[in-house]
């Protein structure tokens, strides 16, 4: 990340995403801003805000791929939450911290699996002793003969040091080399019991007592172990995944989790519109302004409680995005507005734009119908004209019922392809070429029957 500049983001956001060339420079902007807030000194680092961004557009035409595929770039927690799922404090429903004690837990498994691949070898090793112990194991203390008189033969084999050590070398090569897959041993796994279930009711924090009770009575009831049979392979990637956990610094995971979150941390709010107040709405909904007032202080910035300690959001990038078909986002309370500085519009999307997204990105939906049937044996071949009837089928059913931008491509593309996707295990073709004509013909019906597109396409 710190070797990118706008331009570069850009530029790998381009190999996913088809033109939003405005939505992109905001977000390469911010992104590039984080960087540079850590270079500058102490004293005037925490004054510096994530400059936060609203994306307006219709559904379909990228603003939650943007959000995503920039947190992978920049290789940051990333949750995405619907606006409309949380409810405004004192009702029942996900309240508005929730999203920080998620993003919180997406962080710490991600650092725990950057932690494991550090130890992995060694993890590894650790496993196979254990492994070993199972096939070779030492020998045991003989009883004490109850006739004195009578003394026990030593067995000179199994004692010597020398010749366990051959044998467990041998063992070992044997291991590493697979002849020992079939092998069969005896595997102690501890498991806990079924813990007593347990509702709470409560206006806040409900995500974490739940949390809180899972830990407190875990930890009253002793684990159960249990023996299994498995294959050796099967019993080295469970021993070594037990060995990985041993090996890694939990309190320090947790603290660089908690670091991440709060410097690098992204959050996606999607359907912003939705809680937008409406002066003509009467009824018991709850308050859509309610929740905006308690999302105000966490993207002000606020310090929320979480099962791994305390994090402070104030330097967590949020990126909201809504349609606004029925409101605007002038819609939202002042306070709000004022902590999206960074309004970006999102153009909608056309037939030109439909041809390069069948095919430009690396995740294209030509790309993947191909690979899909290269696993049969088939090689799925489009012409030209075929994408271009393709995408006008897909604009002319967007502007004839509801727009949902790209989104129209894939359901276009399942009905199109349709009798290959189910025959193609049993065809003797090894080569289909999908034209214009196969394409008027499959879907000539769906089109002009516009009752019948709005149900199927």
């Amino acid at each position: 990340m710190a070797n990118l500049t706008p331009k570069e983001i850009i530029s790998e956001l381009d190999k996913y995403i088809i033109g939003q060339h405005k939505a992109k420079r905001a977000v390469a902007i911010a992104l590039r801003n984080r960087w540079r807030r850590q270079q500058v000194p102490d004293d005037l680092r925490d004054e510096i805000a994530p400059k936060n961004i609203i994306m307006i557009g219709p559904t379909g035409v990228g603003k939650t791929e943007i959000a995503r595929r920039l947190s992978r770039l920049a290789q940051s927690p990333f949750i995405k939450v619907e606006a409309s799922k949380f409810t405004e404090v004192g009702y029942v429903g996900r309240d508005v911290e929730s999203m920080v004690r998620d993003l919180t837990e997406i962080a710490v498994n991600m650092i725990k699996a950057e932690e494991s691949e550090k130890v992995m070898v060694k993890a590894r090793e650790n496993a196979e002793e254990r492994i070993l112990d199972l096939l070779l194991p030492s020998r045991r203390e003989e009883p004490v003969s109850e006739t004195p008189d009578q003394e026990k033969k030593p067995d000179v084999m199994s004692t010597t040091p020398n010749y366990q050590d051959a044998t467990r070398e041998k063992l070992r090569q044997l291991l590493r080399s697979g002849k020992l897959d079939e092998r069969v041993v005896e595997l102690e796994t501890s498991s806990r019991g079924n813990l007593p279930v347990i509702e709470v009711l409560s206006a806040t924090g409900i995500e974490e007592m739940e949390f809180n009770i899972k830990e407190m009575f875990g930890n009253m009831f002793p684990k159960k172990t249990k023996k299994q049979k498995m294959k050796i392979p099967e019993a080295l990637e469970i021993l070594t995944q037990e060995e990985s956990q041993r090996l890694i610094d939990m309190d320090q995971v947790t603290r660089m989790a908690k670091e991440r979150v709060e410097q690098s941390g992204i959050i996606f709010i999607d359907e912003i519109d939705k809680i937008t107040g409406r002066e003509s709405y009467t009824g018991p909904d709850v308050s859509r302004e309610g929740v905006q007032r308690d999302l105000l202080p966490i993207v002000e910035g606020t310090t929320v409680t979480t099962k791994h300690g305390m994090v402070q959001t104030d330097h967590i990038l949020f990126i909201a995005a809504g349609a606004f078909h029925s409101s605007k986002p002038s819609d939202l309370i002042p306070e709000l507005q004022g902590r999206f500085p960074i309004r970006v519009e999102l153009d909608s999307l056309g037939k030109e734009e439909f041809i390069r997204i069948l095919q430009e990105p690396r995740n294209a939906l030509v790309k993947q119908y191909h690979a899909l049937m290269k696993t049969e044996g088939l090689d799925l071949i489009f012409e030209p004209e075929a994408i271009i009837e393709i995408a006008q089928i897909a604009e002319s059913v967007n502007t004839r019922t509801e727009n949902i931008g790209a989104r129209r491509l894939y359901t276009v593309m399942e009905k199109l392809l349709e009798d290959i996707s189910f025959d193609a295990s049993e065809m003797k073709e090894n080569q289909i070429i999908i034209n214009r004509e196969y394409v008027t013909e499959k879907l000539r019906e769906v089109v002009k029957d516009e009752d019948l597109s709005r149900y199927i396409l």
